[in-house]
């Protein structure tokens, strides 16, 4: 139904709505006061509805349950062929492309450009409490048996809270939020078991057609461990949804949490599993639920015939706007709970005849938190809550996390790692996932854990020589840079701390890297180093390891103890040859 002025106003007082315009001070004097005037809950849940069917669509919360600040890259770079497409542009490239106005809440949430001074302006993002009042609103008007929440992964993994209850206290947010169905990846890294158990709690579904049983010795050899689809009514029509969980999951992460399952792309079964849903269960509308990332299902789309929608994930983007290819419609809703999509389907004749989508951004200074989710954030924080709320120090800087190649955040850790173990050189991974803070805010215990909350956090130290270190790099830049999106596997290049380097992106394979160094002097490729990582399996690269493995979390805390104030530079050690800028349009330019 198309939604007037009054029908809002009865909606919004049913769920106590109402005091989200006027009474929310985005930020002080009279400029925020004409701000509040302008924007409101109302805009925020502005929408023209379309058919009877919706899905309401999340990605990567990465266990994100309260709000935070969340700063786009700054420098977003790929293969020149795939370089300043959707999945690849950032700041103002972003910008153009999708016709956003600079110091709106659009550029806020969607580039780093003035992030500092429009995160003063506009307050933190995301948080359960917040998303829940825009998933009521557009139940209460579409009416909850017309409306899916899908979530694409990446849900169960990446805060203290998270890691100290296994994943529990998010399946509850989960909960909380009516989550219908999901697919996954770091959630498999609580292990078979475990995430066999969370499965159990979860009121939805967990689906994947791409997890098969590959231990010979098992019952279920060649089995899938999931199911692989499911069928839901909506607004009157029978939509098939297909779960694609990370294709990469068993290299990306350690092997041990996952043996004897295989992980792979499989569109071939994928297909099957399309044609089965249409032929054999008649349905009227095919999703792929999935975590593939959004340059990857791009290229999935093209491979596979029949889908009509596939709901990304994995690889954080923001896309105001879908993508087509081949009449399949690709959606991503970005990360860490900043947005929720909302995809509104008109389905006629077995068939969709026209869609309605968009981003709506969880701004929680401009929604009204929802009681029983603040209540539910507190009760599952409160044990922790004397831990997590430690001020470790204060930061002089700004720390953020997403970039291509290095980030101050990830160079705290580095500096901390190098200081505790005394490397001549640190490799931490390239994940995208974490928080933000502003310059002069206080670090806390929970805002390092918001950085390196894994179920590996083992910092180890060994030794590689300078030979396996270069070419460690360039297969690292391979994967990265690869023209292929399909021979991506996500995450961005490993930051190093105790080295620079100078990069050409369009360089042939093993042949990117150049001036190398480490502790300011060539790198001499006969020579042993020291060397130090966490997050991965390079460890098992080296030799003479060390005993000592402490917790990442643990050293980084440590050292900001010690430093007190923390003054990151916001300069690279690592110079792009081949690029002009951080956030190059198509066809490579600036």
């Amino acid at each position: 139904m198309d939604i007037n002025r009054r029908d809002f106003l009865q909606i919004a007082a049913a769920l106590g709505l109402l005091g989200a315009t006027g009474g929310t001070n985005l930020f002080a004097g009279e400029a925020g006061k004409e701000r509040i005037k302008k924007l409101s809950f109302s805009d925020i849940v502005d929408f023209e509805a379309k058919g009877k069917a919706t899905l309401l669509h999340i990605c990567d919360l990465h266990a994100h349950i309260k709000p935070l600040y969340w700063r786009e890259p700054s420098t977003l770079i790929s293969a020149k062929n795939l370089v300043g497409t959707p999945g690849f542009i950032c700041g103002d490239s972003f910008e153009r492309y999708y016709g956003i106005e600079p110091g709106s809440l659009d550029q806020y949430f969607d580039t780093h450009n003035n992030f500092e001074i429009l995160a003063k302006k506009f307050g933190k993002m995301g948080g359960i409490a917040h998303m829940k009042p825009i998933i009521d609103y557009v139940k209460k008007e579409r009416g909850e048996e017309n409306v899916l929440l899908l979530d694409s992964g990446d849900t169960w993994q990446g805060t203290a809270v998270a890691l100290k209850t296994d994943g529990a206290a998010i399946v509850e947010a989960q909960n909380y939020l009516g989550v219908d169905v999901m697919v996954g990846h770091w959630e498999f890294t609580y292990g078979k078991e475990r995430v066999m158990e969370l499965i159990k709690m979860l009121d939805g579904e967990f689906i994947s057609q791409n997890v098969i049983d590959n231990d010979p010795f098992s019952d279920d050899f060649e089995e899938l461990i999931f199911p692989p689809y499911t069928i839901k009514e909506v607004g009157g029509a029978k939509i098939g949804i297909i779960g694609q969980s990370f294709p990469f999951t068993s290299t990306a992460n350690p092997k041990k949490f996952t043996e004897g399952w295989s992980f792979a792309l499989r569109h071939e079964s994928l297909q099957k599993f399309v044609d089965e849903l249409r032929n054999e269960k008649k349905v009227d509308c095919i999703v792929v639920l999935s975590h593939d990332g959004f340059s990857v299902d791009q290229e999935l789309a093209k491979k596979v015939k029949g889908v009509d929608f596939i709901l990304s994930g994995h690889t954080h983007d923001p896309s105001p706007k879908p993508i087509i290819v081949n009449d399949t419609v690709i959606l991503i809703a970005g990360s860490h709970g900043k947005y929720i999509g909302r995809l509104d389907i008109d389905i006629k004749n077995r068939k969709v005849e026209g869609y309605n989508f968009k981003l709506m951004p969880v701004a929680s200074n401009l929604i009204p938190a929802d009681k029983a989710g603040e209540e539910l954030v507190a009760k599952v924080y409160a044990p922790f809550d004397k831990e997590l709320n430690e001020v470790l120090g204060t930061t002089k800087g700004l720390l953020y996390k997403r970039d291509t190649f290095y980030s101050t955040f990830d160079a705290l850790i580095g500096q901390a790692i190098q200081a505790e173990m005394g490397s001549d050189i640190v490799f931490t991974p390239g994940y995208r996932w974490g928080t933000t803070l502003l310059p002069g805010d206080k670090i806390l215990k929970d805002n390092v854990y918001e950085m390196t909350a894994i179920t590996y956090p083992e910092v180890y130290t060994f030794e590689l020589k300078g030979e396996v270190i270069a070419n460690l790099m360039e297969d690292i830049a391979d994967n990265v840079f690869n023209e292929n999106p399909l021979l991506q596997q996500g995450g961005d290049m490993s930051r190093l701390t105790g080295a620079s380097y100078s990069i050409n992106i369009t360089a042939p394979s093993g042949k990117r890297i150049s001036d190398f160094k480490i502790g300011g002097k060539p790198i001499d490729l006969k020579k042993t180093y020291r060397v130090s990582s966490w997050g991965g399996n390079l460890q098992n690269a080296g030799e003479n390891l060390s005993t000592k493995t402490p917790a990442v979390y643990e050293v980084v805390s440590n050292y900001i103890r010690k430093q007190k104030v923390v003054n990151i530079s916001m300069k690279s050690n690592v110079k792009v040859l081949d690029y002009d800028c951080g956030c190059p349009q198509k066809g490579a330019r600036c």
